[in-house]
């Protein structure tokens, strides 16, 4: 189950257990849409994958120094256009 889908989805869920589902805060079960669950994109998606590509800080103190303002900027902004943040 995608816990990050279910928590945005349906506010009233406190606890989600992938065998037995999702529950409020009074224990009940909460019924819900798999359908939109699976559908969900989470809009935070994009500072991940950014994350992941962005050099090292270290790299990244190298290019100032050694390359300068602008060679840097254009690092960054490779990976920003790669993965731009969603409207």
């Amino acid at each position: 189950m995608n816990h990050n889908a279910i928590y945005a989805l349906y506010s009233n869920v406190v606890t989600i257990d992938d065998t037995a589902g999702a529950f409020d805060a009074q224990g009940n079960k909460v019924e819900i849409d798999l359908t939109a669950v699976n559908a969900w994109v989470d809009p935070d998606t994009y500072k991940y994958q950014r994350a992941a590509e962005y050099p090292s800080i270290p790299d990244q103190l190298d290019t100032l120094y050694h390359s300068g303002l602008d060679a840097w900027k254009a690092e960054i902004k490779t990976v920003k256009d790669k993965y731009p943040k969603p409207n």
